[in-house]
């Protein structure tokens, strides 16, 4: 089982309050080009707007920017909850992308990495944010890491 594994509960919970904090925080990023809340302790976050899979509509995330060569990585870590966030289905369906860091913005094209090339790149994703590896530890479901490059 995983070290201080999340409850169904404190899940729940943490659902509710990312759903709210993600549109407050995508909508101030947008007006002020990332000037304001575009950081998360101390690191850079970036907003990621793909197409919703069931809905067909534009939907736009704040993640932690883990930039990589001329793209940026993606992790799917919902602070090490127990299910995968709803956006992975999103990526995995649509994987075009446009992602806005500060005032710069690039199309993008989303690839899920495999486990061999996420153990590659797991080390540059802590480097951007350490507590990816806390997440991990958390959860028994392998996060998935995608790799967003120019199409």
């Amino acid at each position: 089982m995983a070290e201080n594994a999340m409850t169904e509960k404190e899940f729940r919970t943490i659902r509710r309050f990312t759903k709210l904090f993600s549109r407050l925080n995508s909508a101030v990023y947008k007006l002020t080009g990332g000037r304001v809340m575009g950081k998360f302790h101390g690191r850079r976050v970036m907003l990621v707007t793909m197409t919703g899979a069931k809905t067909g509509k534009p939907r736009t995330i704040p993640l932690m920017h883990v930039p990589y060569e001329e793209g940026v990585i993606v992790v799917g870590s919902q602070g090490g909850a127990p299910k995968s966030p709803v956006w992975v289905k999103n990526l995995l369906a649509n994987p075009d992308v446009v992602v806005q860091c500060e005032s710069k913005k690039m199309k993008l094209r989303a690839r899920q990495v495999d486990d061999a090339e996420k153990a590659r790149l797991w080390p540059i994703c802590v480097q951007h944010y350490r507590e990816y590896d806390d997440y991990q530890r958390r959860t028994d479901r392998n996060i998935p890491v995608f790799v967003c490059e120019p199409v």
